[in-house]
Formats: structure tokens, C-alpha cells, sequence
């Protein structure tokens, strides 16, 4: 064990931050602590670092260990130290974490290392924490990340922290079963504790010595019963829920030859793709390749240097700006609600303040003195109030903690238009996309599905390169030798609808066809054993009918079986000759 934490308490102003919080980390562990924006996480960092002092509680670090840190704000680098002073955010980790590694502590500590980094460069830390021979306790927000790195989560919830082992994913699986249990738990006894006090009451009723005797028996066991504590709404998650006031036509945006440079670097050439209604389409791709670009292009915000696009018929967008830029700064949150959209009144100005937690006197705070997150938030409900039916997004997830990230995914996946959004939160896009467009050596790559399957073709795509032959359409790039295939299969498997089709009627003729087999197996066995029994049967008459007529039907099922497998195997075959 390299770090013990015991019974650890903070409190700041009379308020509970951390209550008895315990876990400890083995050498070479790697673990991270989860919880939503205020659940005490960083302070818990602070004081396993020593620059906060607990109230109660011990931490135990290793003797003769070494501790390292890598700030989220990278707050230790000197501002005139010029080997810095050209770096962006993500370069900055990078070169911070490499001058720490070579230090080789036995403990790394990381707040929010992910931040300011593509997909890219978060791939290149993925592969030096999983290299990394020694102990990681980090705090972070981003999920895919996490089920790359951790084997243990640390989660704090009010102030208390409850430990799961495996990664993220194991984790949120477990929370929510744990939830409900709880949930279930306390409802249930709630029910029999009302149960019972009717019946008490009841007896007391009958007004005869008995029965006030068993009502006070009852009273005294129920008053033993330990009662479970009411879990606790989250009040602090968003509602969200998107909405088209109309259907978009079909051909939602159809972009011919878009080509954008800047300061002499070419961007992206020849951009050509089409967007049709209820798709939601990721843009990807490294820091500087023009992700942001194509979504102020496709706003109307900037000119592109060549090509051109369209909007199909009665599309109406909605656009999330990372910078925030459609906020008014001056405005409190009311004014910037209430002056968008005049009919509503007051209390349905802070109805829909409060669903995005902003509650009391919040909805006079001036939007220039809101944190980056809550910038979000206030973003996020004027999206859902536009009634749009195509949304724009960039960066929908920067500064919004994983509950929030969950609210949204919830919110676009039951969405029922079209959705074009760029984003380097990798779980977010497993979530949520149904297509990628990777910006690769200035074009676009489509892939048709998630992440995931991002992932196992793009070595492909890439590998060919401009050798590959080009699916005008959705400016797909695909095997030339595997074209003509791809195209006599498209119609059965162009969806995800008709491939689980293709599934299931495979499954359905293989299980016929082994339930065939299984059952000839049987007949033929029983046939035989039946001809032995009528050669040993003698003089028996009757008893000779018997076995005659019992291989009569099994000759008669036989026959049944063959004719089913006989079936099963020509449509397997027709299948998958496709």
C-alpha cells in the first residue's frame, strides 16, 4: 500500500466538504476520483498534497516514496520562463508531464490532465500512463479516458466517497444498480412502516385492552427498526430536452467543395458531404485542422475561400459556440433568457433558470462574471428553447462535470432532428454519433457508426490514402477491389436496422438448423434401438405392434426433420451469398 486515506473530514465556513472520507492505493494502482462540479474532489487533492490541512482524519503516504503533481492550471510554471512561453495548453502537459516522469515518482497525482488536449495528443498520455510503472491517482472528466487508464474509482457523493473496483464504466454500472437498490430499499420499508402504523392504528380504534395491548407491541418493534435514509434527488442535475417545433425535408445540408485557409496554411480542400435529417455527426480531428472553421462556415459567421452549401427545406439552426461569443456579457442570466425570448414570463424565465441550476438570486448574476461552466449551462437552455431542428455544436461538453455530460448525451440521443457537432470527449461521441467526419490531411473521412468503429477502420482509410477510390456521396473512401461488394450488400445492410435484421434471421436458421441436427441425432439413435428390440422381441405379438408403430412415428419425424434442416441450410446459404 502506497497511500492510506482514514476517516477524513473537511469543512470550510461551518459547511461539510469531506465526511469520514476512506479509501487507500496500492503501489502501482491506478485510480481516479469522480463526482460532480463542488463534490469536494479537488480538495481532497489539496490535502493528500499538503497544501490543505484536514480537520479530521489521517493520510498515510509511504516512506521513501516519491509524490509528484501536475496541476490542472499548470500553476507551477514560471510566466517568464520563455521555454513555455510559445506553448499551447496541450503542448504545456505534455512537456510538464515528461520533465515529471523523469523523475520517476512513485506516485503521480492529475488534475484534469486531459484538459486543452485533442484526441491526439490524450492518446499519446493514455499510452504513458499505462507504460507508467508506478501508482496514479487522478481526477478527471473524461470517461473514455478513465476506462482506458483506471482499475479503481473513488467516488464522492455529499461530502462521503465509496470505492469500486474496475474502470469507469464498471463503476457507473454498479453506482446505478446500487442506486436503485437503495432507491427500492427505502420505499419498501417506507411501505411497511406505513403498513404498520395503519394497522396500529387500527387496533387502537377497537378501543378493547387486546388490541391497544398488540398496537402498543407493534409500536415498540416498529420504533426498533432502523430506518434507511430517504436517498437524495440530485437536485444539482440539468433537465434538458430538445424539441423541433417542425421536421427538417430529408436533405438536411449538402456542402460542395468547401475549401478554407488561414495565414497561408490550408485547412481542409474539397470539402463535399451531405447531412440528412435525424443523423448526428461528429467532426473530429486534431487541434488547428479546422474543426471550429467548418462550424462558423456552416453558421454563416465566416466566408469559405472556395465551394459552397446549401439548407434543405425548413431547416432551422440552432448553434452552441464554445466561446460563448452569442452570450451578452453585460446582461444578468434573466435579461439574457427574458430579451431572447420576450413571451415568456417571469416564472417561466426562472422555471427554466432553475431545470440548468440556477436558482434564487443566481438569475441576477451578470453573465461576464459566470465560470466557464456555467456559461455552458446558460448556452445549453437557450439551445432547448430555440425549438431548432438542426443544432450546431462546438465543444458542447468543455466544462460541464460527467452528470452533465450524461444529461446532454440523454437529451441528444431522444432528440428527433439532426445534429452536427464537434467534440474531443470520446464517450461522447460513442454516446451520441452515428457518423464520424475525421478532418485527416485536409479532406474529410466519413465513417459510418460510432467511435468504436472509427477506431477499428481507420488504419485502413489511412493507410490507402488518395489510392483509395471515392464514394461521392458521403465521400466515404473505401477499398476499390471491395466497392463493387459494398454496393450489392448496401441495400440489405445500409442501416443499423437492416443489419440487426441480417442478424437476427442468421440467428433464427442457425438455431433451426442445430435443433435439426440435434433432433436427427436422436431419431436415428431411437430408430435403430427400436429395430434391435423388435428382433429380441419373440412371439410377443402385441407387444412387436407396439415397437412397429412407436418406429412408424419415428421414421414419420425423421422425415420432418430433414425437410426443416433442408430449409435451414438454403436460407443460411441465400444469407450469406447476400
Amino acid at each position: 500500500m502506497i497511500l492510506n486515506i482514514s476517516n477524513l473530514s473537511k469543512s470550510y465556513v461551518g459547511q461539510s466538504v469531506l465526511k469520514e472520507v476512506s479509501f487507500h492505493l496500492e503501489e502501482k494502482e491506478k485510480a481516479a476520483i469522480v463526482g460532480i462540479n463542488g463534490s469536494g474532489k479537488t480538495t481532497l487533492l489539496r490535502c493528500i498534497l499538503g497544501i490543505e490541512e484536514a480537520d479530521e482524519g489521517g493520510i498515510a503516504f509511504s516512506k521513501d516514496k516519491k509524490m509528484a503533481y501536475l496541476a490542472q492550471q499548470h500553476a507551477d510554471m514560471e510566466q517568464e520562463d520563455e521555454e513555455y512561453e510559445s506553448l499551447s495548453g496541450g503542448q504545456k502537459t505534455k512537456k510538464r508531464l515528461e520533465e515529471i516522469l523523469m523523475e520517476k515518482p512513485d506516485l503521480l497525482i492529475l488534475d484534469e490532465p486531459t484538459n486543452h488536449l485533442d484526441i491526439g495528443s490524450i492518446q499519446w498520455l493514455e499510452k504513458v500512463l499505462k507504460r507508467y510503472d508506478g501508482a496514479v491517482l487522478l481526477v478527471s472528466h473524461d470517461r473514455y479516458f478513465l476506462d482506458k487508464i483506471v482499475t479503481k474509482v473513488i467516488d464522492l457523493e455529499r461530502g462521503k466517497a465509496r470505492m469500486y473496483l474496475g474502470n469507469y464504466t464498471a463503476y457507473a454500472e454498479k453506482k446505478k444498480m446500487i442506486r436503485e437498490a437503495e432507491r427500492k430499499a427505502y420505499e419498501n420499508q417506507q411501505a411497511e412502516i406505513k403498513h404498520q402504523e395503519a394497522v396500529i392504528e387500527k387496533l387502537k380504534q377497537f378501543n378493547r385492552e387486546k388490541s391497544i395491548k398488540r398496537a402498543e407491541s407493534r409500536e415498540k418493534l416498529l420504533s426498533k427498526v432502523e430506518r434507511l435514509e430517504q436517498p437524495e434527488d440530485l437536485q444539482n442535475e440539468m433537465r434538458l430536452l430538445f424539441m423541433p417545433r417542425e421536421a427538417s425535408g430529408n436533405d438536411v445540408l449538402i456542402a460542395k467543395d468547401l475549401g478554407k485557409s488561414f495565414d497561408g496554411k490550408r485547412l481542409f480542400s474539397h470539402g463535399t458531404f451531405s447531412i440528412q435529417r435525424g443523423e448526428h455527426v461528429a467532426v473530429i480531428g486534431d487541434n488547428g485542422t479546422g474543426k471550429t472553421t467548418l462550424l462558423k462556415i456552416l453558421n454563416g459567421l465566416i466566408q469559405a475561400d472556395e465551394g459552397e452549401f446549401r439548407l434543405g427545406s425548413k431547416v432551422k439552426i440552432a448553434y452552441y459556440d464554445q466561446e460563448h461569443a452569442v452570450l451578452h456579457m453585460e446582461k444578468t442570466l434573466f435579461n439574457e433568457i427574458q430579451d431572447t425570448y420576450p413571451d415568456m414570463n417571469n416564472t417561466r424565465v426562472r422555471n427554466v433558470l432553475a431545470a440548468f441550476l440556477f436558482t434564487g438570486d443566481d438569475v441576477y448574476k451578470k453573465v461576464g462574471d459566470l465560470s466557464g461552466g456555467e456559461r455552458g449551462r446558460v448556452s445549453l437552455a437557450k439551445l432547448m428553447l430555440s425549438d431548432a431542428n438542426f443544432l450546431i455544436l462546438d465543444e458542447p461538453t468543455n466544462h460541464l462535470d460527467i452528470q452533465g455530460k450524461e444529461v446532454l448525451e440523454e437529451a441528444i440521443r431522444n432528440y428527433e432532428g439532426t445534429v452536427l457537432y464537434v467534440s474531443h470527449d470520446r464517450y461522447f461521441i460513442n454516446q451520441t454519433a452515428t457518423r464520424i467526419m475525421e478532418l485527416f490531411s485536409n479532406r474529410f473521412d466519413n465513417y459510418i457508426g460510432n467511435y468504436d468503429y472509427y477506431l477499428e477502420k481507420k488504419e485502413d482509410v489511412r493507410s490507402y490514402g488518395d489510392s483509395l477510390q471515392k464514394d461521392t456521396v458521403q465521400n466515404t473512401w473505401v477499398d476499390p477491389e471491395e466497392l463493387k461488394k459494398a454496393q450489392e450488400k448496401e441495400a440489405a445492410k445500409q442501416d443499423w436496422a437492416s443489419q440487426k435484421e441480417f442478424a437476427a434471421k442468421k440467428r433464427k436458421w442457425e438455431t433451426s438448423l442445430k435443433k435439426a441436427e440435434e433432433e436427427i441425432a436422436r431419431l436415428e439413435e431411437k430408430i435403430t434401438e427400436l429395430s434391435t428390440a423388435m428382433e429380441e422381441v419373440g412371439s410377443d405379438a402385441g407387444r412387436l405392434m407396439e415397437l412397429h408403430k412407436e418406429q412408424e412415428a419415428a421414421e414419420a419425424s425423421l422425415q420432418e426433420q430433414y425437410a426443416i434442416w433442408e430449409e435451414s441450410s438454403l436460407a443460411l446459404e441465400e444469407l450469406e451469398e447476400g
